[in-house]
């Protein structure tokens, strides 16, 4: 394997590895979110833009 073909591998894994890593982040984070929003639902907290008190889907 030439060294430019290396440097090119190496430069789209560790792209890839990134990426995953971005995406694992963000998809813990949102667990995390939607887990904390029903905390404060359960807890009778409502949003803002919730004028009737009803939950919207």
């Amino acid at each position: 394997m030439s060294p430019h073909a290396l440097y090119v591998t190496a430069a789209y894994a560790i792209t890839a590895v990134v990426l995953a890593g971005l995406i694992g982040w963000i998809l813990l984070d949102q667990r995390a979110r939607k887990r904390e929003l029903a905390e404060l639902e359960a807890a009778g907290v409502r949003r803002r833009s919730d004028k009737a008190g009803t939950a919207k889907p």
